[in-house]
């Protein structure tokens, strides 16, 4: 039976998982959407907990033979803790109300580069959450491999609906609560609900220290000035999409990636344009 150590073990299950993540789990997500698989009001689809990855007849015979159910739980349990540990937690959110369609295929562009910028700094685990229509606001389990949620957000169409920044809100306050979230990016083009009892949830957060990171679609100066006052409040960032901003943004994404795994320091030894410009608004 082969021996791994404490690294060699956490990079074969990382790499096992982000196959899993990447294969899987997208295909899976996205045939439960047309089944109403994701769960509203911004909970975690809790039908995939007790999934299994693989089905008992086909596991090898002689490595059940060298292993207990127990032991291998056990072993598997303190992987996952000990990769997470090292690993910050980002939630990705979006606004897919019928005002984004005209634009929405270019905001597809810009949002897939910001997934590929998270997913080249690695070890960062990432949720996706989205809220359109008539109520629905959906968020995925967390996963380490982003390229999976930019397989499944490139799904998303837009229907009409307002804004539900406030469930947003809260499940980030809720996700922190269980363990920390480090940093929250929204992307939107507007504000349809109360900004005073969006800036209370949005302190709220900040005194959870979870930083928002404001993209804004668009010219809507009530929104401008409402998501200003949440990222300041986080003690967060906020930027507005343009045509070209693919990027740019991708690399502003990079740097709050930075920030979600190593914190203001990392974030201040980069030498990067752009964490340099993410670190300066973050202190104003």
């Amino acid at each position: 039976m082969t021996i791994f150590s404490g690294e060699e073990a956490r990079q074969y299950f990382a790499a096992c998982f982000a196959l899993y993540e990447r294969h899987f789990l997208a295909e899976n997500w996205t045939r439960n959407d047309q089944k109403e698989g994701w769960i509203d009001d911004c909970q975690m689809e809790r039908d995939m907990k007790n999934k299994d990855v693989t089905s008992p007849e086909k596991i090898d015979r002689a490595l059940r033979e060298r292993s207990s159910p127990r032991e291998i739980a056990s072993f598997l349990k303190a992987v996952g803790e000990a990769g997470l540990a090292q690993s910050g937690r980002l939630i990705f959110a979006l606004d897919a109300t019928y005002s984004r369609q005209p634009t929405w295929d270019r905001a597809m562009t810009i949002q897939s580069s910001m997934f590929d910028a998270v997913g080249k700094a690695g070890g960062l685990s990432v949720q996706l959450v989205y809220f359109r229509g008539f109520d629905e606001c959906r968020a995925s389990k967390w996963v380490i491999n982003a390229a999976a949620l930019r397989d499944l957000m490139l799904g998303i169409e837009c229907r009409g609906g307002h804004t539900q920044i406030a469930k947003i809100l809260n499940h980030a306050y809720r996700e922190t609560t269980k363990e920390k979230v480090s940093a929250l990016v929204f992307i939107s083009d507007a504000i349809e609900e109360s900004i005073d009892s969006l800036c209370q949830k949005a302190g709220e957060l900040g005194l959870k220290g979870v930083r928002c990171f404001f993209f804004q679609e668009g010219h809507d100066v009530t929104a401008e000035n409402g998501f200003r006052e949440m990222a300041r409040l986080t003690g967060g960032a906020y930027f507005r999409l343009g045509p070209d901003s693919a990027k740019e943004l991708a690399e502003l994404l990079s740097a709050v990636a930075i920030y979600a795994q190593g914190g203001l320091k990392a974030l201040s030894s980069s030498d990067r344009n752009q964490a340099r410009l993410l670190l300066q608004q973050m202190r104003e």
